[in-house]
C-alpha cells in the first residue's frame, strides 16, 4: 500500500502553528480513532483493550493502548518526540512606540533559532489566551490568525556594508517585529494590542480586559511545500520536530488500528487465546513533550515527571506492583525521535568524514560517545534488527569529534524513567531555521518503522 505520509505531515504542520495547536490536532485524531482522554486531576479507570491519552499543559501528550490481557504485558514500546520549535515569544504589554511613527512588539527568543531567517517575511501570531469567564472562571482559547500580522525588517545593505560578511544580531534591538503605525490616517494606535487580539480572535475588542493571561508566539506564514525535479524535497516551518512527531504518530495509529482488527477477529473466532501470539505482551505508547528546545526543564518537558507519573498511574489502575512496572521497564525500549543533520551540500566539511546522512536515504540513528544521544551498541543493534526485518532503509549519524552537538529527548527522559533507549531522526538541512528542508520520502520510512516497532517484540540480548 502506498502511503501519502509526506502530504499528511504537510497538512499537520499547517494546522499546528504553535505547540498547543500541535497537541490539539493529535487530540482530535485520537478521539476520532476511539481513544479516551484521561485527566491528571481525576481517578483513572483503565480496561483491557482500552485506548487512552493524557495531556499536561495542553502542550504535551502521552497516548497508549492497554492490551486485552493487561496482566500479560511484558514490555513497553515508547516513541518520544517534541511539540515545540525555536521561535519568538511575545512579552506581556508588548507595544513599543518606535522611530518613524511605528509600533513594534516586544519579544524574546524561544530556543536556539537561526535569527537571520526571520527577517523580511510575513509573520503571524499563534498560541493561547486565558479569558476571565463569569460562568466558568477562566477559559482557555487557542488562537491562530489567518493573516499576515507582522514583519521584522532588516537593515539595508547601504547602512550595513558588512551584512554579508559579518553579522551580529541582537534580539532585543534588531528583532522586535513591526506591528502598526502610530500616527497618520493608517494609525492602529487607537487599538491596544489586547484590543486588537480580542477583535481578531472573535471575542470582540470590548472584552480585551478579560484577557488575563497568554502564551503567544511569532509564526512563519510560509506554507509547507513538496518540491524538486522529482518532488524529492520537503520544506516547511517546524520540521524539527513536527516531522518526526506526526510521522511516528501515524505509525502509532496504524498499529492501534491493526490491534483493533486483530481483537475483533479474535472475538469472532473464540476469544483472546486465538489472538496472534505476542500481541498482548506489548503496550504501545506515543509521547510528545514540550520545551525540548529550551532544555526540557518544565512540568511538561521530558525532564519532568510527566512520563513517570503516567506510568505509575497506569500500573496502579491495572493492579501492577512497583516490581511489575520495574520488570516491564527492564525489557522495554524508548525510541527518541528528533531530526538529524543531513550532510550540507555547501558545507560538507561540517559533517563527520564517514557517517554522512543524506535526505531520502532512510531513518538516521544517532550516536555520541558522551551520551548526548542514548544509542549504544545494544539499542543500536535492536534498531538495526527492526529496520532490516522490515526492509526499512537507515543510516548513521555522529558529530565531528571537534564539534559539539545538541542533546535530545532520550537522555533527558532517562533521568526520570530508566529504560533502554535509541536516538533516531530524519535527515534535514537548516535545522532551527524558520523554514527547514528535508527529504519527501523519509516520513514514510518513519511511519512504517513506528508501526512495526509497536507490533514487534524486542529480541532478547544474551
Amino acid at each position: 500500500m502506498i502511503k501519502d505520509t509526506v502530504q499528511k505531515v504537510c497538512e499537520y504542520i499547517k494546522r499546528s502553528p504553535s505547540c498547543f495547536h500541535a497537541v490539539d490536532e493529535l487530540r482530535k485524531e485520537l478521539e476520532e480513532s476511539g481513544f479516551t482522554e484521561l485527566r491528571e486531576e481525576e481517578r483513572w479507570k483503565l480496561e483491557g483493550g482500552g485506548k487512552y491519552f493524557v495531556r499536561r499543559n495542553h502542550s504535551s501528550i502521552i497516548s497508549f493502548v492497554v492490551p486485552e490481557i493487561s496482566a500479560s504485558v511484558g514490555e513497553l514500546h515508547m516513541i518520544a518526540t517534541h511539540s515545540d520549535s525555536p521561535t519568538f515569544k511575545i512579552k506581556p504589554d508588548p507595544e513599543m512606540k518606535s522611530a518613524g511613527g511605528t509600533i513594534r512588539l516586544n519579544i524574546e527568543g524561544y530556543g536556539g533559532m537561526l535569527c537571520s531567517t526571520w527577517f523580511d517575511r510575513p509573520l503571524g501570531i499563534a498560541g493561547r489566551l486565558f479569558l476571565r469567564d463569569k460562568e466558568e472562571g477562566i477559559t482557555e482559547k487557542l488562537i491562530s490568525f489567518d493573516r499576515d500580522a507582522l514583519i521584522i525588517p532588516s537593515l539595508a545593505i547601504h547602512m550595513n556594508r558588512t551584512a554579508n560578511s559579518e553579522q551580529s544580531i541582537n534580539i532585543q534591538k534588531d528583532m522586535p517585529p513591526l506591528w502598526a503605525l502610530a500616527t497618520g490616517e493608517e494609525s492602529s494606535a487607537s487599538l491596544t494590542f489586547s484590543e486588537w487580539l480580542a477583535e481578531n480572535c472573535g471575542i470582540g475588542k470590548d472584552r480585551a480586559a478579560d484577557i488575563i493571561g497568554s502564551d503567544l508566539y511569532l509564526v512563519n506564514r510560509s506554507e509547507p511545500v513538496i518540491w524538486g525535479v522529482n518532488k524529492e524535497f520537503l520544506s516547511a516551518p517546524k520540521l524539527d520536530d513536527l516531522e518526526c512527531c506526526y510521522s511516528s504518530f501515524l505509525g502509532f495509529l496504524d498499529a492501534a488500528a491493526r490491534y483493533d482488527s486483530l481483537k475483533c477477529a479474535a472475538d469472532r473466532e473464540g476469544g483472546c487465546e486465538n489472538r496472534e501470539k505476542g500481541d498482548d505482551s506489548i503496550m504501545m505508547m506515543h509521547c510528545v513533550f514540550d520545551n525540548e528546545e529550551t532544555g526540557s526543564m518544565s512540568r511538561q518537558g521530558a525532564q519532568s515527571t510527566f512520563l513517570s507519573d503516567t506510568l505509575v498511574r497506569i500500573a496502579e489502575a491495572l493492579d501492577w506492583s512497583a516490581g511489575d512496572l520495574r520488570r516491564i521497564l527492564a525489557k522495554s525500549l524508548m525510541v527518541s525521535a528528533d531530526n538529524a543533520h543531513a550532510v550540507h551540500p555547501n558545507n560538507p566539511d561540517k559533517a563527520d568524514p564517514v557517517c554522512r546522512p543524506e535526505m531520502n536515504k532512510g531513518i538516521v540513528v544517532k550516536y555520541h560517545a558522551n551520551q548526548k544521544y542514548t544509542t549504544d551498541g545494544a539499542s543500536g543493534a535492536i534498531f538495526t534488527w527492526l529496520c532490516e526485518e522490515n526492509k526499512i532503509p537507515w543510516q548513521k549519524f555522529v558529530n565531528r569529534a571537534d564539534m559539539a552537538g545538541g542533546s535530545t529527548l532520550g537522555n533527558i527522559s532517562n533521568t526520570q524513567v530508566s529504560v533502554r533507549s535509541v536516538d533516531i531522526g530524519l535527515a534535514q538541512l537548516a535545522m532551527h531555521s524558520s523554514y527547514e528542508t528535508a527529504g519527501s520520502k523519509d516520513p514514510e520510512y518513519l511511519e512504517t518503522f513506528a508501526e512495526n516497532f509497536y507490533k514487534t517484540k524486542i529480541p532478547e540480548i544474551r
